[in-house]
C-alpha cells in the first residue's frame, strides 16, 4: 500500500471522534428542546404562564373588548370573595340625606342614591360608600365580589358609615348631639358579637372603614383586631390599629380631576412656583401650618390662602392648583389631609411636610417619582422650600407631571368602579393582608400566652 494511504491509529480515533461529534450535539439538543416543551405545557397546565399580553395588541378591537370584560381580565387570580353585612339603611345610606323618609328596602346596585354633588368637604371622607357601592355592582373583572353565602367568603365587610355618622349625628362633639352616633356603634358592636362569623376570627377578617380621625370614637377598641381602612395612624394608638393588619387608604379628592392637562409646555403654563389654601388653624401635627404662613406669606410666586371648605373655597383650590408647579400639603389635625390627592388629580407636584404621614398603595405606588417630601424641621427654615422649588430641574419636574397623570385613576372613586381605581387597589391590599389574619388566627388556636414576645 502507498505511503499516502497509510492511516496511523490515532488518526483513526481522531476521525471516529468527528463523526460522533455531530450525533452527540444532536442528542443534547434534542433533550433541551424537549425539556423545554414540557416545562411550557406544564407552565400552561397550571395556570403560571400567562401569554395573553404577548398577542393581545395583535387582536382586533372587538376582541380586545371582550377580554378585557371577561372575569379574570383585572388579575391572573380569583376575585376576592367579600360577604357584606345587611344592615338596614339607617347605618349606611340612611344618613346621606336624613329630611327622607326612611325605609327597609334592601340597597341595590339600582337603588342606592348616588353620592350628592353638593356634600362639600364631607366627600373626602367617602370611602365607606364607595366600596359598598362597589360590592352591589355585578360587572365582571373586579378585584372583589360580593358573596351572598359567609362560609364561601374570605371576608366580612361591615357597611356602617361611621365617618358620615360623625359628620351627621356628632360633628359638634357635644353630648347630646353624639347620642345618635354613639347608638349606632352600640348596635354595630351587639350585632358583630352575636355573630358566629365574627365570633369565629374574634373579628380579624372584618373589615370595616374608619377614615375620619373620630369614626367610632366610642368603641373603637372592641375592633384592635380588625381590619381597619384608615386615613392615617394619627388619632389611633397602637393597641388598635398599625400598618401591619390595617388599610391606608387615600381621601377621595374634593377638586375636579384635571382631565385636559394638555398645555404645550406645562411647566411653563403653570405661572405660581407654590400654592396653599386651607385653614391655618389646625389642632396637633397641623400647628405647622401657622408657622409655614408667617414664613411663606408674601413670597414671590408663593400663594399661601387661608380659606374654609366652602364651594367657592373648593373652586378656588382646583383653579390654584391647574396653575401651580407645586402644591404644599402640610399636615392636618393628622399627619395627611385630602390636599394631596387633590394635588395628585390637578397634575400639581406635591410638596409633603409631615414627619408620619403613611400614604396609600405604597406596595405599589413610588411617591418619590411624583413627589417631595421634607421634614417639618426642613420646611421651617426660612428660605429654605423657596430656594429648594425654585432651583428644582425642569425636565425632573415634567417627569414628575407625567408620572402624576398616570397614576392619578388609581385615586378615583367612582360608580360603576372600574379596574385600576381607588376601590380596585384597597381590595387588592386586602388581599395582602388575608395571609396574615389567617396566620393570627391559627396562631391564637394554640397559644396559651398571647403575644408572649412582647412580654419579655
Amino acid at each position: 500500500m502507498s505511503h499516502e494511504l497509510q492511516i496511523t491509529k490515532n488518526e483513526k480515533e481522531e476521525i471516529g471522534k468527528a463523526l460522533r461529534l455531530p450525533k452527540m450535539y444532536g442528542k443534547v439538543i434534542l433533550s433541551v428542546v424537549f425539556f423545554l416543551l414540557l416545562a411550557f405545557s406544564y407552565s400552561i397546565f397550571i395556570g403560571s404562564l400567562d401569554f395573553r399580553p404577548y398577542f393581545f395588541t395583535l387582536l382586533p378591537q372587538q376582541q380586545r373588548s371582550q377580554w378585557s370584560e371577561s372575569p379574570d381580565a383585572s388579575c391572573d387570580y380569583e376575585p376576592l370573595k367579600v360577604y357584606m353585612y345587611d344592615l338596614p339603611r339607617r347605618f349606611h345610606v340612611g344618613m346621606m340625606d336624613t329630611e327622607e323618609p326612611q325605609n327597609e328596602e334592601p340597597v341595590t346596585a339600582e337603588n342606592i342614591p348616588r353620592w350628592p354633588a353638593n356634600a362639600g368637604v364631607r366627600k373626602q371622607h367617602s370611602v365607606e360608600y364607595w366600596l359598598m357601592a362597589s360590592l352591589l355592582f355585578e360587572g365582571r373583572g373586579r378585584e372583589a365580589v360580593r358573596v351572598l353565602d359567609p362560609e364561601a367568603a374570605d371576608a366580612f365587610y361591615v357597611p356602617f358609615f361611621s365617618s358620615l355618622s360623625f359628620n351627621t349625628h356628632g360633628h359638634n362633639m357635644t353630648d347630646p348631639a353624639t347620642e345618635g352616633d354613639r347608638k349606632l356603634q352600640v348596635e354595630i358592636m351587639d350585632m358583630l358579637h352575636h355573630s358566629k362569623y365574627w365570633q369565629r376570627s374574634a373579628g380579624r377578617d372584618h373589615v370595616i372603614p374608619m377614615t375620619h380621625p373620630n369614626a367610632f370614637r366610642f368603641l373603637r377598641q372592641e375592633l384592635n383586631a380588625s381590619i381597619l381602612i384608615v386615613a392615617d395612624f394619627g388619632r389611633y394608638p397602637r393597641s388598635l390599629s398599625t400598618l401591619s393588619k390595617d388599610i391606608v387608604a387615600p381621601y377621595v379628592h374634593v377638586v375636579d380631576t384635571y382631565t385636559n392637562d394638555t398645555a404645550e409646555d406645562p411647566y411653563e403654563s403653570r405661572k405660581t412656583l407654590l400654592f396653599f389654601r386651607g385653614s391655618t388653624v389646625r389642632k396637633d401635627e397641623g400647628k405647622v401650618r401657622a408657622n409655614l404662613e408667617k414664613i411663606l406669606l408674601g413670597q414671590e410666586h408663593v400663594r399661601y390662602e387661608r380659606g374654609r371648605p366652602t364651594t367657592h373655597a373648593i373652586q378656588a383650590s382646583t383653579e390654584g392648583m391647574r396653575s401651580s408647579k407645586f402644591c404644599l400639603h402640610p399636615a392636618g389635625d393628622t399627619p395627611s389631609s385630602c390636599r394631596l390627592f387633590d394635588a395628585i388629580v390637578s397634575h400639581c407636584v406635591p410638596v409633603v411636610v409631615s414627619d408620619k404621614i403613611e400614604l396609600p398603595f405604597e406596595d405599589e405606588i413610588d411617591y418619590t417619582q411624583c413627589s417631595l417630601f421634607f421634614s417639618d424641621s426642613e420646611a421651617l427654615q426660612p428660605g429654605f422650600l423657596i430656594e429648594k422649588l425654585s432651583q428644582f430641574p425642569k425636565e425632573k419636574w415634567l417627569e414628575m407631571w407625567r408620572n402624576l397623570k398616570n397614576i392619578s385613576h388609581h385615586f378615583e372613586f367612582q360608580f360603576p368602579p372600574a379596574k385600576g381605581d381607588a376601590v380596585d387597589m384597597l381590595w387588592r391590599q386586602l388581599r395582602r393582608k388575608l395571609p396574615g389574619v389567617q396566620l393570627a388566627l391559627h396562631r391564637s388556636h394554640r397559644l396559651r400566652v398571647p403575644d408572649w414576645w412582647r412580654r419579655r
